[in-house]
């Protein structure tokens, strides 16, 4: 692994260069919470596209002027398939003519849905080909599995369509009356082209983002990165740089997981080792990790952060790489604020993914 050294919290980073990619995809792998998507092909396509096309400028909200537009662009559908089918060359090119041809006028800016995993690596790449900014935020603060699942939403700014694209060449447009529509369209078509696409929602303007996205969450996948890169002891090394705690340290001893749907679903069990010997912790699966169980007890839940980290490495477990035998920690952390509205526990809270259970916020930082 290469050695790197931390960057503080008060360093600004104003641009993404090809040395930058391997630590953003360490912090988006880990803000993915199991979830968004393959990692490792996107940090290729993003390391290529900065070779071709140079760095890219990584603003923030208040570097927004009233000439920028601003639009969401991600991935979507089953992160098992998106490890074998790679996008197709010009598909975000035809995929940004199309939103602006219906927005009339040229986007400025992309942002991540997500953050987390291959999501919050990928627009990178694409801002490079295309000559773009990237903002540092992103719509989540971690991955979720539904479109619905934003800032934005929460904050009430409308979105009145989205484009769609597939390898084949195939180009959607959907206007919905709210997300979780646009979700069950946007999936549909998904599962149709294989269970992968491109897509493009969410165009703002610098007025219309204040206040309604997640921001600066690129420069802290960056600085978690860098600190898992620059550690001998990574796992603790992550925990403190994102204020998170480690659950249990054990094995995986049982795996169940199938893709239905266009989602990764299932449950990982965890057998305590070490200090954690004789503890058994399941967690719950919905391409992200959405709960831990401790003897009947829920230790965290979504909207708040959980993510199967290497026990060795530190680096970050996907849902779809999760292995029987595999020696892991388990970290949880606290969620953006904006998810622990009563609109944002609405979204995003266990409720809103079938389980019949109250809200406890994750809190506090030591084991």
């Amino acid at each position: 692994m290469a050695q790197t050294s931390p960057i503080a919290r008060t360093e600004r980073i104003t641009e993404i260069t090809v040395d930058d990619v391997a630590a953003l995809g360490i912090g988006t792998a880990i803000f993915g919470t199991g979830g968004g998507g393959a990692v490792y092909t996107s940090q290729i396509m993003v390391e290529n596209a900065l070779r071709d096309h140079g760095p890219v400028p990584l603003v923030t909200v208040d570097d927004l002027g009233p000439d920028d537009v601003v639009i969401l662009m991600s991935g979507i559908g089953a992160p098992t398939v998106g490890i074998e089918m790679l996008s197709a060359t010009g598909q975000i090119h035809a995929l940004l003519a199309e939103a602006e041809r219906l927005l009339g006028r040229k986007v400025t800016t992309l942002m991540a849905a997500e953050i987390g995993g291959g999501n919050g690596v990928q627009p990178v790449g694409w801002a490079a080909r295309l000559g773009l900014k990237v903002l540092d935020a992103d719509g989540m603060g971690r991955a979720f599995p539904d479109a619905a699942m934003v800032a934005m939403n929460v904050a009430g700014v409308p979105c009145e369509w989205a484009v769609q694209s597939d390898v084949v060449g195939n180009i959607s447009v959907m206007k919905t009356i709210d997300l979780h529509w646009l979700e069950r369209h946007a999936r549909a078509l998904t599962v149709a082209s294989g269970s992968i696409c491109l897509g493009a929602h969410y165009p703002m303007t610098a007025e219309q983002v204040r206040g309604a996205v997640i921001e600066g969450t690129v420069s802290a996948s960056i600085r978690v990165g860098h600190a898992l890169m620059s550690s001998s002891d990574p796992v603790n090394a992550v925990a403190a740089e994102l204020d998170a705690r480690v659950l249990m340290t054990g094995k995986i001893t049982d795996l169940d997981r199938r893709t239905a749907g266009g989602f990764v679903r299932g449950s990982v069990t965890i057998s305590g080792t070490g200090a954690d010997r004789g503890r058994l912790q399941r967690l719950e699966l919905q391409n992200e990790n959405l709960l831990v169980l401790e003897d009947g007890a829920v230790l965290a839940s979504v909207p708040d952060l959980i993510t199967i980290i290497d026990a060795e490495t530190g680096h970050a477990i996907t849902t779809e790489m999760l292995r029987f035998g595999q020696r892991v920690s388990v970290l949880a952390w606290a969620c953006d604020p904006i998810w622990r509205t009563p609109r944002g526990l609405e979204l995003a809270g266990p409720a809103a993914f079938g389980y019949d259970l109250p809200y406890v916020p994750f809190e506090g930082a030591t084991r």
